[in-house]
């Protein structure tokens, strides 16, 4: 199939010719072919988009309408990516090789995130009146932070998106929005949305670019907030490029989830979710269970079941029915992946299944589902985001050992733990160090708080502790 190839830059409300005639080519991880172009914005068309942003929220109504007011605009955005779907989950399913019930549920979370965006005004106070103990008062105002960076990664682009631009809207933010330049199509269906939703000019600007002109939408000294998903290592670089301002940064980065499976987890009742928990999108997923540790004695019991289960995944074109594991998004993601395979077995890790290019898919970015066993904490393989579908079984003796282990990492996304019941299960998740954790379930819940501890990020994105990170707080003294 086709997917729709643009020409021009969204920036002030309009459609504009880019300042260079440089193209983003989508390669189709499906094949290796280029199936669609984009413009690659330069820094010239960066300042133009951040000047716009800043227009707008210096002289704009934007800022200054009610969060009820906001909350319309936000909700018309939704109603204009629900229209646009199927358009969006065909277009990511082509460029990055998501299989079409991935795609989609990615774009329904999108769905949610605005419908969230659009209804925090009615949970969350934006003045509130203060007393203090010697007889003072006053009124707390929470006020935009100014013209907001949002900057994401490749492997959801829609969906991630739009959980950082709807609460920015809320807050009265403006925006400069950068994605991936591995799948830009279906973000430039979400600015047509966001444009057919009728924004003021310069609300919403969205620039396609690769790292070089991200760095300089970051050190931009007009934008006041950066807001990063994307991995440690560029996290660590964006954080010391806004430090010299002293500008206002949300971080979610990397992820090396583990789920603990306890000596009584009935394994028919734990297999659904913590197969998809680490296989979804191919493995690329920030919060995927890709560490699973289990009691020694029934290391042998999950990994049989879990190749069972594998064998049950259908690998291939994701866009035929039927299949559930598409290709890695990206030759150099596909090389990735095998290299750390290959270092997995030079560390002495156990392959139960998988280990490379399945056959029959040696054209475009496959790898096979693959599970390690006899994995021990100190393995690159179990320390490091691999990023791909890569399962790493870990045996343990006790459930302190556990803990420890699974905390033994420089990463605090997501996790899961599975016992007979909750309560036990849920004892123990309290104490692993991670910002969203399953009790007998795996899931991204995408309208409450996501982020991470640790090196997995700095502060929160979902609900009104979204919005928090798009405030700044004034205390007026009478």
């Amino acid at each position: 199939m086709s997917i729709p190839s643009y020409d021009k830059l969204f920036i002030g409300g309009e459609w504009v010719t880019p300042a260079s005639d440089r193209l983003i080519e989508v390669v189709s991880p499906i094949n290796g072919q280029v199936i669609a172009t984009v413009p690659e914005a330069n820094e010239e068309d960066v300042d133009r988009a951040v000047a716009a942003a800043r227009k707008a929220f210096d002289e704009g109504p934007w800022p200054r309408m009610s969060p009820a007011e906001r909350a319309e605009y936000l909700a018309r955005i939704g109603d204009e990516v629900v229209r646009r779907i199927p358009a969006m989950s065909e277009a990511f399913t082509n460029e990055i090789g998501a299989p079409a019930m991935v795609s989609e549920a990615f774009h329904d979370n999108a769905r949610k995130m605005w419908g969230d965006s659009s209804t925090l005004h009615e949970r969350f106070e934006f003045e509130e009146e203060r007393t203090w103990a010697d007889g003072g008062r006053g009124r707390l105002v929470r006020e935009p932070v100014g013209v907001t960076a949002t900057i994401i990664p490749w492997n959801g682009p829609v969906a991630t998106g739009s959980l950082k631009i709807g609460p920015a809207l809320a807050a009265g933010c403006t925006v400069v929005f950068k994605p991936a330049p591995e799948g830009p199509v279906s973000v430039m269906m979400l600015a047509e949305a966001i444009e057919a939703a009728g924004l003021p000019p310069g609300v919403v600007n969205v620039v396609p670019a690769g790292r070089e002109v991200g760095q300089h939408l970051v050190e931009h000294k007009d934008v006041d907030k950066v807001s990063f998903t994307g991995s440690t290592a560029a996290g660590r670089k964006i954080m010391a490029s806004v430090a010299d301002r002293i500008g206002r940064i949300s971080l979610e980065l990397g992820g090396k989830s583990a789920a603990i499976i306890t000596d009584d987890a009935p394994l028919e009742s734990v297999l659904p979710t913590l197969v998809f928990g680490g296989l979804g999108n191919s493995g690329q997923v920030c919060a995927a269970l890709t560490r699973i540790l289990v009691p020694r004695e029934r290391q042998e019991e999950l990994v049989t079941a879990m190749a069972a289960a594998y064998q049950d995944i259908k690998v291939g074109d994701p866009r035929e029915d039927g299949v559930m594991l598409g290709p890695l998004a990206a030759k150099r993601q596909q090389d990735r992946v095998l290299d750390y395979i290959r270092i997995g077995k030079e560390e002495g890790a156990r392959v139960v299944t998988g280990g490379g290019v399945p056959e029959g898919l040696e054209q475009g970015y496959y790898v096979e589902p693959t599970i390690f066993a006899d994995v021990s904490p100190d393995m690159r393989i179990a320390k490091e985001e691999i990023f791909g579908p890569v399962i790493c079984v870990m045996p343990y003796e006790s459930i302190d050992e556990a803990v420890d282990i699974a905390n033994a990492t420089e990463y605090g996304l997501s996790g899961a733990v599975y016992a007979k019941d909750d309560a036990t299960a849920e004892s123990i998740a309290r104490r692993i160090r991670t910002g969203q954790i399953g009790v007998n379930t795996w899931a991204m819940c995408v309208t409450q708080p996501f982020g991470g501890y640790k090196q997995s990020g700095l502060g929160r994105e979902g609900n009104v502790e979204g919005l928090g990170a798009f405030l700044e707080t004034k205390l007026i003294m009478y």
